[in-house]
């Protein structure tokens, strides 16, 4: 029984949960998108959510008694802010995910940067080796001294692109430090990604379509539910004060509530006085007296 008793407000606290949490979510993701007009669009945008679930609640409550026209207006409204407000959810997202994944994106890019230069030094170094080499087998046995100065003039460049390599080196290193701390925010995106063998950002977009498509369907859902289970309270209360007058007055032997039954018998109807008023005038209007013309003088008038 208390369970029962419990649940609308359950339902209620649920839906209304859920649908302010789409709501706010959807409204600043909104702003964010017309970022120029942030304050009207806030109010536009909180507005409409309003309408979105109040006009849900018309719809089921009263169904029945609207126009075609109107069922379809609010409906295709309804439907349409859904979407609305999932677009809104989409660009919240959207932009939390890149507010957590900029610095490792940043980071991935000069990584990637550093790796490309130092397999280009790599292969710099090793092309002065090679050149040297060539070089020096080209000269004649004899000829020693122009052999050192060709080490002495490529050395210099070699040792150069040496100390290039393990900078970079060192720089990359640091970098992948770096990304194992930044990674952590995103870190089961990253596992995801590994694991179908995808980029994050396919991962993040499949995971951002599956909450807008249950967040805000779910909350006008349980708006309509709410409503579904109050009216059903209703009823279910009208039925049981039904039944508990029922136990009342047959507990007397009573066919008929007692109160009906004591209203007819001390309450008398009330006279119409003007049917009574109508019947005491016609007793009092006399039947008319017949005209008897008198008798004209010189024709029998006289005795």
């Amino acid at each position: 029984m208390e369970q029962s008793k419990l649940f609308p407000y359950i339902v209620g606290i649920a839906a209304l949960f859920i649908a302010g949490s789409a709501a706010f979510f959807s409204v600043f993701g909104l702003s964010k998108l017309f970022a120029g007009a942030m304050i009207p669009v806030i109010i536009m945008a909180s507005s409409l959510e309003i309408g979105k679930l109040v006009s849900a609640s018309f719809l089921y409550r009263y169904w029945t008694k609207i126009t075609g026209w109107l069922k379809i207006y609010m409906t295709v409204g309804v439907v349409t802010l859904v979407f609305i407000t999932s677009a809104g959810i989409f660009g919240f997202l959207s932009n939390a995910y890149q507010g957590a994944t900029v610095d490792f994106e940043k980071q991935s890019a000069t990584l990637l940067y550093k790796e490309d230069r130092l397999e280009q030094l790599e292969e710099d170094k090793s092309y002065l080796k090679d050149e040297l080499e060539l070089s020096v087998k080209a000269l004649p046995d004899n000829y020693p001294t122009a052999k050192r100065k060709l080490r002495e003039e490529y050395n210099p460049k070699i040792f150069a692109l040496n100390d290039q390599i393990l900078g970079i080196k060192q720089d990359i290193s640091d970098l992948k430090v770096g990304l194992v701390e930044t990674g952590v925010d995103v870190g089961p995106a990253i596992y995801l990604a590994r694991a179908f063998e995808t980029d994050i950002d396919t991962v993040v977009k499949f995971f951002i379509f599956i909450l807008i498509f249950v967040f805000d369907p779910m909350a006008v859902s349980l708006v309509i539910a709410y409503n579904i289970v109050m009216l059903d309270g209703v009823v279910v209360t009208k039925k049981k004060r039904e039944k508990q007058l029922d136990k009342w007055w047959k507990v007397y032997g009573e066919k008929k509530p007692l109160i009906t039954k004591v209203i007819k018998e001390t309450v008398k109807p009330v006279p119409v006085v003007e049917e009574k008023v109508e019947e005491k005038v016609e007793e009092k209007v006399e039947e008319p007296v017949p005209f008897v013309p008198e008798p004209m003088p010189g024709k029998g008038g006289r005795r």
